[in-house]
């Protein structure tokens, strides 16, 4: 099943738009030139420069991996550094490889039975990272693997996304895409963690649902909930697109549409029908995430007062606090980019983001909303489309919140990340 993505730049650079030219005959390539020829026509030239620009901050975050591994080696007096790779195996990846490697249940040497909250990862990025592993011999090279690849495919997505219906849709799935590469939590985006890979589907699955392509959509949408729970979200987002959607002259699109739209249930089902058989726990999910993460449910006001409280009354480390400070500032950032979507009356991104805060703000305290922000694209389209209509937008950007991008990656590749 296939959907073709339109832009302005691809319609423009097909081959049906170029000047008649004096057929050559079939072209003989045992090598598979003309399939690669083929994805390359189907790439315009602002996907290119999307592309590009992702390549660069690669290399940028891969290059503050390696300073980070001769400036916190182990070991205040070493004289080697840390090895490289070792600086992207930190926190989650642990859980990701060794679901892979061992499974849900079965024990592995070091695991404390009582602290072992693998239950709480989906399925979806420990899965395709043992099958990457059959071609990759080490873990941490198949995971990084997997988000390069899947970035590639997310901004790709995302700029498209930014440019539906624009007259500058070229300046503005530039900005948009330049906004998510340069932003704060962007290390994770490298990492072996299941960002990239929950939006290589989410972002393609939202850009099918503007195209009223429902099947495609909720079949990305289900592979994104393989990954996250997030993916129920981007569900209960395009079955509100797909109700203010036109129906067809007989009314009947928008209501044969709506199955398609269910279809992100099933994996996340599936996966509470297999820990269930496993566990006898009908909600073991839920509870590995309140052991491991706090994420036991509290009103909105007292996860907003015990993350204060951590964040400003010196009860945690400096580094702890600084962090829960992020958190807050995160949030911050989601309430205001919730009213916007209110006030402008986009439902479908509203119900998604909404949802997002809803489960990030009723926990003990707030936790990993900075790298949640990744996965909020009207966050970064919005951006770029500001930003085209005011220039400061991006001057400031680029000037305030931009450096912190490097002081998370030096956080994350140093170790420092949790404290």
């Amino acid at each position: 099943m296939t959907t073709t993505l339109p832009t302005a730049e691809q319609s423009a650079s097909s081959p049906a738009h170029r000047a008649p030219t004096r057929d050559p005959g079939p072209v003989r390539n045992p090598t598979g030139a003309p399939e690669q020829r083929r994805l390359l026509d189907r790439l315009t030239p602002t996907d290119l420069r999307v592309l590009r620009l992702y390549l660069f901050t690669r290399l940028g975050l891969w290059l503050v991996a390696y300073c980070a591994a001769w400036l916190s080696p182990a070991g205040s007096d070493a004289r080697t550094p840390a090895p490289w790779l070792s600086r992207w195996e930190q926190w989650d990846w642990v859980h990701y490889q060794h679901i892979a490697q061992y499974g849900y249940f079965d024990p592995f040497p070091g695991i404390d039975p009582a602290s072992d909250n693998r239950a709480a990862f989906f399925p979806g990025f420990p899965l395709l990272l043992r099958t990457v592993h059959t071609l990759i011999t080490d873990w941490a090279v198949a995971g990084l693997l997997i988000s390069l690849v899947s970035g590639a495919v997310a901004v790709v997505a995302l700029a498209r996304i930014a440019g539906l219906g624009r007259p500058d849709s070229a300046r503005a799935g530039r900005r948009a895409t330049g906004f998510l590469l340069l932003s704060p939590a962007a290390v994770f985006l490298a990492a072996g963690y299941t960002e990239s890979l929950f939006l290589a589907f989410a972002l393609p699955a939202w850009l099918a649902a503007k195209n009223r392509n429902w099947p495609v959509a909720g079949v990305l949408a289900a592979l994104a909930t393989t990954t996250r729970i997030s993916g129920l979200f981007l569900a209960a987002a395009i079955t509100v697109e797909c109700l203010l959607a036109r129906a067809d002259r007989r009314g009947r699109r928008r209501w044969r549409s709506l199955p398609w739209c269910a279809l992100p249930a099933v994996p996340a089902t599936a996966y509470t029908v297999y820990l269930h058989a496993n566990t006898g726990d009908w909600t073991a999910w839920k509870h590995a995430q309140e052991r491991g993460w706090h994420r036991d449910f509290h009103t909105p006001a007292e996860a907003f007062r015990n993350t204060w409280r951590n964040a400003f009354d010196h009860l945690q480390t400096t580094g702890y606090a600084w962090e829960f400070q992020l958190e807050l500032a995160a949030m911050a950032v989601g309430v205001l980019l919730l009213f916007f979507l209110l006030l402008r009356r986009r439902w479908p991104e509203a119900v998604y983001i909404g949802l997002s805060l809803w489960a990030l703000g009723t926990s003990y305290w707030y936790l990993s909303i900075p790298r949640a922000t990744l996965l909020w694209w009207p966050l970064w389209t919005g951006l770029a489309h500001w930003s085209l209509r005011r220039t400061w937008v991006k001057e400031a950007y680029v000037g305030v919140v931009a450096p912190l991008t490097v002081v998370l990656a030096v956080t994350f590749t140093s170790g420092h990340w949790t404290g």
